[in-house]
């Protein structure tokens, strides 16, 4: 399918405020950059925002958000569509890519405690280690149960659906002691003060490409591409790839005990210039649900060379997918698809 005239650019977005929220910040880009153009919103419900009541890994992942966006883009109903980029499955449909992946926010999980415990006991609680012997946790990630259940054998985990605000109406109820969110999903949405602990990645590593926001596009549709190129940030965008690679070659989805974490030093200004000591590492996970064990494997590659032999974005990709697969390989050579294959005997 060619791409159309690009005076207007129809945004496919699900319906829940945070979506709404991307989607709205990609518009008002987009409109700050070019004035004349016109810029519709198509929300839209999913599968997944339908199914309530099951946990995600047993409905199908994350995939089941993205699915009806992504006929929308292929049936030429929608121009682009915007994502979380934790929320993307590793394969998308022919025909489709991320374009561009924007600069990437607060990447941290945050714990949240209900609002009336200002307590001193709930004010003293700084992390992780001094929640409540027992303790009932709610969330529907199996990547943060297995690692805090590593740190804390002694916490409960109940299943936790919904948007943020449900989430948070949930835990203030009382139906959990704290709950675990993306800290940039309550930023985005102006709850930043709800945030009680931003917990450390060496406790509790991110989601692959937590933080960021990506937009997702006909392969074809070149003019759109030329439009968005300045909302694309190639820092953020190598290490969502080389956290991507990784969980691609793990064959994971969104819905499994996998974190990835990628970081770049050495750079400035989002450009594809090294400096002399530009390097790009990459730290993965793979953890039994229970806790009982939890495989990491960290590398960094230096960057420089790039900056020295004058070569650009092609090179950069090889050596971000290249860091990806190295850390899975090494996963999976201590076991890590045993692991995996546990998860999906139980879904």
């Amino acid at each position: 399918m060619t791409s159309r005239s690009t005076s207007t650019i129809r945004i496919a977005t699900r319906k829940s405020p945070l979506a709404l929220w991307q989607a709205e910040a990609i518009r008002d880009a987009l409109l700050a950059l070019h004035a004349e153009l016109a810029v519709e919103l198509l929300p839209m419900s999913t599968r997944g925002d339908k199914i309530l009541d099951a946990p995600l890994a047993k409905i199908g992942g994350k995939g089941l958000f993205v699915k009806e966006l992504e006929a929308a883009l292929l049936e030429g109903r929608a121009d682009i569509a915007v994502h979380s980029t934790k929320d993307v499955p590793m394969h998308l449909p022919e025909g489709l890519h991320l374009g561009i992946i924007c600069q990437r926010e607060d990447p941290h999980d945050a714990l949240v405690l209900p609002s009336q415990s200002e307590t001193a006991d709930a004010r003293a609680i700084q992390s992780i280690n001094d929640l409540p012997q027992g303790a009932v946790i709610g969330t529907s990630s199996l990547r943060r149960q297995c690692q805090l259940q590593q740190l804390r054998p002694d916490l409960q985990f109940r299943s936790l659906r919904g948007n943020v605000n449900t989430r948070l109406t949930k835990l203030d109820s009382g139906e959990f002691d704290a709950i675990v969110l993306a800290a940039a999903g309550l930023r985005r949405l102006g709850f930043a003060d709800r945030i009680s602990v931003l917990i450390a990645p060496d406790q509790l590593l991110p989601a692959v490409g937590q933080g960021a926001l990506s937009i997702e596009l006909r392969s074809d549709n070149k003019a759109s591409q030329a439009l968005l190129q300045p909302l694309h940030d190639p820092h953020t965008a190598a290490c969502v790839l080389a956290e991507r690679a990784m969980n691609t070659r793990l064959n994971g989805g969104c819905q499994v005990p996998i974190a990835g974490f990628a970081r770049l030093s050495g750079f400035e200004n989002g450009s594809l210039e090294a400096a002399s000591n530009g390097s790009l590492s990459l730290e993965g996970r793979v953890g039994a649900i229970d806790g009982s064990r939890l495989l990491i494997e960290r590398e960094t590659v230096d960057l420089a060379s790039l900056a020295q032999t004058g070569e650009k974005t092609p090179a950069y990709i090889a050596i971000a997918t290249q860091l990806g697969e190295t850390i899975a390989e090494r996963l999976l050579g201590r076991g890590a698809q045993a692991l995996l294959d546990e998860v999906y005997a139980n879904q």
